[in-house]
């Protein structure tokens, strides 16, 4: 049977797993249910694996030589966000849902696992299958990498179910596809004192928002109109009452960009604009960066791989092309190690009532599209393995 043909067997199985999981949503780093639960259908395929990254699973799949290997990657953990659909397989789990698909990413790559274990004697290679914990972290990946996942492996490949392209199309474009993602804090030290003898203290709370200002004039004037670029300050906490000079505030924020010489030259940035600007009030301003992920560039002979393996599942058709989006991922992890791409699956059905961004407490997908999903992810590796 062809892989087309195995994923339309495997369907309800891929939904069901979806479900089940959707029902026990569990947040980075404790994924142990869901650990669990891949485990056994690994060991129902008789397919070996080991644990990895505290709550990760790593799985292999050999096929008839060890030429090449390949990396499938899911993600498999939720958000802290308390789920408003009405559905039989709503959250168990108060407070904590699947509202970015990974239910739907880990379901997928079980049922790739069976496709490429029936057809492993078609393979010229090794599969190695990814079940990564705590993307929504920022720190799954580069846990799976130091414990080892990525030794020996020459491609990489993965899916996000995205609920801004229409179901039944695929994006696999070539070049930056998802931003990086920072975070930032910056303490500000000023002198408290009487609200009504301003004079005798620094306000920390005009001096915080000096800084947020200027911070403004970065991505406008220090980066190339050409360059996508965010500067974002999401929360300031300072003061205890109305009539008290606030002696310090804490700003905290992020940065993205899709290029990672300019996510090098932030932090510089940052330090030099807040510094300056409470010097010039006459206090002092400190910087705490925190690397996230690197930007997701997807890898040209790689997008013109999965552009053909997207034929062979659905048509000319259902290659589609999608704008790049400021979200992060650390998928771009790997892409510093080996080669590759991640691939947009649409899930989009206004009908099925699939049309809430992700993080969203309705999110939902077209369960429709995990077949495709299921399919790719099993096409690419067979392709990429007996290519010559």
């Amino acid at each position: 049977m062809s892989v087309k043909e195995l994923s339309k067997k495997y369907k309800e199985y891929v939904i069901e797993l979806r479900r089940e999981f959707h029902q026990h949503p569990e947040p980075s780093w404790n994924e142990e249910r869901t650990s669990k639960r891949i485990k056994e259908e690994l060991d129902k395929m008789d397919i070996p694996y080991v644990s990895i990254a505290k709550t990760g699973v790593l799985a292999t799949i050999k096929g008839k030589t060890p030429e090449k290997t390949i990396a499938l990657r899911a993600d498999i953990d939720a958000l802290q966000v308390n789920e408003e659909n009405d559905v039989a397989y709503k959250s168990q789990n108060p407070g904590i849902m699947h509202a970015c698909g990974h239910d739907g990413h880990a379901a997928m790559l079980l049922g790739a696992a069976k496709i490429l274990n029936e057809m492993k004697e078609q393979m010229n290679g090794v599969v190695k299958l990814f079940f990564q914990p705590a993307e929504e972290a920022a720190r799954g990946a580069q846990k799976m990498i130091e414990e080892g996942a990525m030794e020996g492996v020459d491609e990489v490949f993965g899916i996000h179910l995205w609920s801004d392209l229409k179901s039944g199309v695929i994006s696999v474009e070539e070049g930056p596809r998802m931003a990086s993602a920072d975070m930032f804090t910056i303490h500000v030290k000023g002198k408290g004192g009487h609200g009504s003898l301003p004079h005798q203290g620094v306000d920390a709370v005009v001096v915080a928002s000096a800084i947020v200002m200027n911070l403004q004039s970065v991505v406008s004037r220090e980066i190339s109109p050409l360059e996508s670029a965010v500067v974002s300050v999401g929360q300031i906490q300072s003061g205890t009452r109305f009539n008290v000079i606030a002696g310090e505030a804490t700003l905290e924020g992020t940065t993205r960009c899709f290029n990672n010489d300019i996510r090098d030259e932030f932090p510089n940035i940052l330090e030099r604009v807040a510094k300056s600007t409470a010097q010039a009030y006459r206090a002092e301003a400190t910087l705490e960066y925190v690397a996230g992920t690197s930007a997701t560039i997807n890898e040209r002979n790689s997008s013109i791989r999965a552009a053909k393996s997207v034929e062979k599942i659905l048509g000319k058709e259902g290659v589609s092309l999608m704008e790049k989006v400021t979200g992060g991922e650390d998928f771009a992890e790997y892409l510093k190690l080996a080669p590759g791409l991640i691939a947009f699956v649409g899930v989009r059905n206004e009908e099925k009532g699939a049309d809430f961004p992700h993080h969203h407490p309705r999110f939902n997908i077209d369960e429709d599209a995990l077949e495709s999903g299921s399919a790719l992810y099993a096409q690419y590796a067979i392709d990429f393995l007996n290519e010559k």
